[in-house]
């Protein structure tokens, strides 16, 4: 059932015809989730752990959205110490030490450094590092170090030396989000549970005054399926006041979230070289800077701007550009321009609003679980790395309110992702875009197909993601089957065509190949602003 594997350790054929029939039996499903992001994985993967019978659909391709533009980290939240937030802090390091075991392949350790340039930041850094290090304890990934200022260029020689008074050097996780993604929507499969992407949930089965179901509908075929389920959970991210208002005639009457923007550039390795990552807590607007080494390049991020409203393709404004351009500057020996961008992407964040939720359980201000009258459960807010205990704190929601039976407790603290193999490459170091684990034998047991595309990406990759990641059109493969797209939109648009041809010969369905020419184009162009209507002025 699902994604099991077969006698040769290749895995089974994701196909997409066999999961629609399947989807069109007339069984009743234990949950069924609304959205294939991060958190809607993570309940599938949670649930179908326990024994119980899931189904997921997707509207569009799993972690499409804000789920594959994170900024690349597994972290605690260095600014929530600032805050006081501890428990909060706590949580998320016990977290990222279940995330990197569970998935080594794909997460790894990450040291940072953080210059000081003027008085008393060193040991105000250091002392909120020290108590970082504290928190995790046993979770911890190493030991926080106090550098002077020779030290601190020696560990990372990309940064301004005029005027360094030293630093500190603490450690924090790196992953691939989008392909986490992808291996937790794979792993959930082997665990028995259905996953459909691009399948849009429409309505809900209602009867007597609760929901009892949904309905959703095939984007390729047009047909309708109904899928009747004990408990349905809204996971649906940014979107998930759109989903509590399928099938009503009025709108909610308060959203639940609201949005706020975080915008990456990524250039050249030679910005940020060898394997340290910098952190700036607090830029002259009071921002936190990211400079991350990402698979052979260099991501800069993020700002927080606050969105009003929801967007299928989020674009960092002009403004955002010039804004890490600027910072990167002041901090970096070489500062970037904007010739030196390769790609520039947005995504995001939905924040839970104050008043928003009457929760049935709150376990931390990040996430919030909430059961409406009807039955239909709620869950947002969050982030990447407390996905599991998200997931984890859902499933027991439902359990609790009634919605599902099971002595099962969560098993996933202990369940190792698909593909995960240990002694792996950095994901900061990788010389190519895969991030296949242990699954390296399957790929290249396609024999004839180590074609090289460009950029690291092979005739074979572009076979596997259609055969065994669901992937259907050229985004998905440049996007989150590989990262292309976030790393070199140019060469993403190079190779489009020839991933294309592939993956018509692979699925019969159309790629859209011209539609991610014209998304190519625009991660190397950047609004202005964005106006109510929707309408945009670019700049570059």
């Amino acid at each position: 059932m699902g994604e099991a594997l077969s006698g040769s350790g290749a895995p089974w054929r994701t196909d997409r015809a066999a999961l629609l029939s399947r989807l069109a039996e007339p069984v009743e499903y234990d949950l069924a989730v609304v959205g294939g992001g991060a958190t809607g994985l993570g309940v599938a993967l949670d649930a179908a752990t326990r024994g119980l019978r899931v189904a997921l659909v997707e509207a569009r391709d799993f972690a499409k959205g804000t789920s594959s533009r994170a900024t690349k980290l597994i972290h605690g939240g260095v600014r929530y110490l600032a805050q006081g937030n501890f428990p909060l802090v706590r949580e998320a390091l016990r977290e990222r030490q279940i995330l990197l075991r569970n998935a080594p392949h794909l997460a790894q350790p990450l040291p940072f450094v953080v210059p000081a340039y003027h008085l008393g930041e060193r040991p105000f850094y250091g002392t909120g590092l020290v108590l970082y290090d504290a928190l995790a304890g046993k979770a911890g990934l190493g030991r926080t170090r106090w550098l002077d200022a020779r030290a601190t260029l020696a560990r990372q020689p990309a940064l301004r030396a005029q005027g360094l008074r030293g630093g500190i050097e603490y450690w924090d996780g790196q992953f691939d989000d989008a392909r986490m993604a992808i291996a937790l929507a794979r792993t959930a499969a082997q665990a028995g549970a259905l996953l459909l992407n691009y399948c849009a949930a429409v309505d809900f089965i209602r009867e007597g005054g609760k929901v009892a179901g949904l309905r959703c509908e095939d984007a390729e075929t047009g047909r309708s399926y109904g899928i009747r389920a004990k408990c349905v959970v809204n996971a649906a991210g940014i979107w998930v006041d759109a989903v509590r208002g399928l099938g009503r005639e009025t709108p909610q009457a308060e959203p639940t979230v609201t949005f706020s923007q975080g915008a990456h550039i990524v250039v050249p390795r030679t910005f940020l070289p060898g394997d340290r990552a910098v952190l700036i807590p607090r830029t002259r607007d009071g921002r936190v800077l990211f400079a991350l080494p990402w698979m052979g390049r260099t991501v800069i991020g993020t700002t927080d701007t606050p969105r009003p409203r929801v967007e299928l393709e989020p674009r960092p404004l002009s403004a955002e550009v010039a804004f890490l351009l600027d910072e990167a500057g002041r901090y970096l020996a070489r500062a970037p321009g904007i010739d030196d961008i390769s790609s520039a992407w947005a995504g995001l964040r939905p924040l839970v609003r104050p008043g928003g939720f009457v929760s049935t359980k709150n376990i931390s201000r990040e996430h919030q679980v909430r059961i409406d009258g009807d039955g239909l459960v709620t869950v947002a807010g969050g982030k990447w790395t407390t996905y599991r205990a998200m997931a984890e704190d859902t499933v027991d929601a439902c359990i609790a309110a009634g919605l599902l039976k099971t002595a099962k407790s969560s098993a996933t603290a202990d369940w190792p992702l698909v593909g995960a193999a240990p002694g792996r490459l950095r994901v900061a170091d990788m010389p190519d875009i895969r991030g296949y684990g242990s699954e390296q034998e399957a790929v290249l047991a396609l024999h004839g197909a180590q074609r090289d595309l460009g950029g690291g990406l092979t005739e074979a990759m572009v076979r596997f993601a259609a055969r065994h990641e669901y992937a259907r059109t050229v985004e998905d493969v440049l996007a989150r089957r590989s990262r292309l797209l976030f790393l070199d939109a140019r060469l993403a648009r190079a190779v489009a065509a020839e991933v294309g041809r592939l993956l018509r010969e692979e699925t019969g369905a159309d790629p859209c190949v011209e539609a991610f020419c014209g998304l190519a184009e625009a991660y190397l162009r950047w609004p202005e602003e964005v106006s109510s209507s929707g309408s945009t002025s670019f700049s570059r």
